[in-house]
């Protein structure tokens, strides 16, 4: 088969790509913009990119068109699909019904951490001999891909009944199907990680995306399991609306049952139901990778890992790009590169970091409101609660239709605002001193700033 991807360069989309040409079938796409890294990707898999939405593309006469969410009406290539009539499907629907069907699919859910959980799990049972396949909306350092088949059967298909991790995100699945990704998954895992409002784009307030969460609870088989971190108000909201299979709880206290953890983040003792099943001692950081790593053991041991192995395959878990990622030391100045955006994603980062340097050092947070959510300003609040823990706070603001000025007022001297990347770098280069950490955070490039820093600072 032959498939064309409209929106192929988006993490998720190319992720999709990858498994299609793996799986045997000619796969071309176009993008609004297509550039590296996930160009180079792409390409390195025989895939043909075309910049654009140019309605000349239907001459490529492929079998089906898949089509991203990035995509909506008015867009050229789309109207002629439209117009002549030709086969469409979405990118999750065309992955339920080719790669995930007859798979076991664990699919995590969440506001946060949803892609460090999945490598995470995928890792789990990459290194106790599963050979999962996956999709992780990033590149996962153990495996160096962000998407693969996993197990073939003899006549190299994906092996009935083997296992597929999938990063389950919550956003719409496309401009003519308003549903949330995740409910084409149909998993028989399902980790609940964590759910905040967000999205503010496209849901109304947390209501409307709790409706979606249990859409996707819906989905899961009475023999299914859904892996839920217990200290979520909004996740005990979803399971009250109807719960049809076994819950896990991570996170609990006390004597609750479920899953806990016992130590510092960096080194912690994992018990189930009070008793000792596990340790895990690796290089991560913060309270938010524990409960991470407590979702993943649980869900691991619905397809038959035993959680003393998973916290062992934990402790050679090496971390997704983007997350807490050294990017360079210049003049005993360190630089960061975080995904970090939401605000609860912001404060847990910086938090993070603060743990790791103590109470001696400078934390400099240059960070960009970039995602639909923040440039509305849904959330421009909570900013100054985001960065407490930070020393001085560096904000772009370029793009933004409120005031970050205002929004920052609070924080008084310790925060800067700038509307054009470079005055904000040169304004961080000349208050850096020896000794201080640069933490940058976006969901985006943020236009090169790291080793912008980095070639100002030295």
């Amino acid at each position: 088969m032959h498939i064309h991807i409209l929106g192929i360069c988006g993490t998720f989309m190319g992720g999709v790509a990858a498994l299609a040409r793996e799986a045997g079938h000619r796969v071309t796409g176009c993008d609004a913009g297509v550039y590296p890294p996930m160009s180079d990707q792409l390409r390195a898999l025989g895939i043909d990119l075309i910049e654009g939405y140019t309605p000349d593309q239907l001459a490529l006469k492929p079998d089906l068109f898949v089509i991203g969410n990035v995509v909506s009406r008015g867009n050229a290539l789309m109207e002629a699909i439209l117009d002549a009539g030709l086969p469409y499907i979405s990118g999750p629907q065309w992955l339920a019904e080719h790669v995930l069907q007859g798979r076991h699919v664990l699919a995590v859910a969440g506001t946060h951490g949803k892609t460090t959980t999945t490598s995470m799990l995928t890792w789990i049972l990459e290194d106790c001999g599963l050979q999962p396949g996956f999709l992780v909306g990033g590149v996962p350092q153990n495996f160096g891909v962000s998407a693969r088949l996993g197990r073939l059967d003899e006549a190299s298909r994906p092996a009935s009944g083997h296992p597929f991790v999938i990063e389950a995100d919550e956003y719409d699945t496309a401009f003519f199907d308003k549903r949330s990704k995740f409910v084409h998954y149909r998993p028989r895992t399902a980790v609940l990680n964590n759910l905040e409002f967000d999205h503010a784009d496209i849901f109304a307030d947390l209501a409307a995306i709790e409706t979606q969460f249990h859409h996707l609870v819906r989905t899961v088989p009475a023999s299914g399991r859904l892996v839920v971190n217990a200290r979520e108000e909004s996740l005990e909201r979803v399971l009250k609306r109807g719960c049809w299979s076994d819950v896990a709880r991570f996170g609990v206290r006390g004597d609750v049952p479920g899953f806990r953890a016992r130590g510092e983040p960096h080194a912690f003792d994992v018990l189930k139901s009070g008793v000792l099943v596990g340790r895990v001692e690796w290089s991560l950081l913060g309270e938010h990778n524990q409960m991470n790593a407590l979702a993943a053991i649980a869900a691991a041991e619905h397809v038959g890992v035993a959680p003393k192995d998973a916290c062992a395959a934990l402790g050679r878990f090496a971390n997704v790009k983007r997350r807490l990622e050294l990017r360079g030391t210049v003049r005993d100045i360190t630089v960061y590169d975080d995904f970090a955006h939401h605000p609860t994603a912001i404060r847990t980062t910086v938090d993070g970091l603060r743990r790791k340097v103590g109470p001696g050092q400078r934390i400099l947070a240059v960070f960009e409101p970039r995602s639909n959510t923040m440039k509305l300003g849904t959330m421009k609040a909570q900013l100054p609660w985001s960065l407490e823990e930070a020393d001085l706070a560096f904000c772009h603001s370029g793009g933004l239709g409120w005031d970050a000025h205002e929004a920052l007022l609070e924080m008084g001297e310790r925060a800067v605002v700038s509307d054009h990347i470079d005055t904000l770098v040169a304004k961080v280069a000349k208050v850096a001193r020896p000794g201080d950490h640069i933490l940058c955070m976006s969901n985006g490039g943020f236009g090169g700033i790291h080793d912008k820093l980095l070639k100002a600072l030295g």
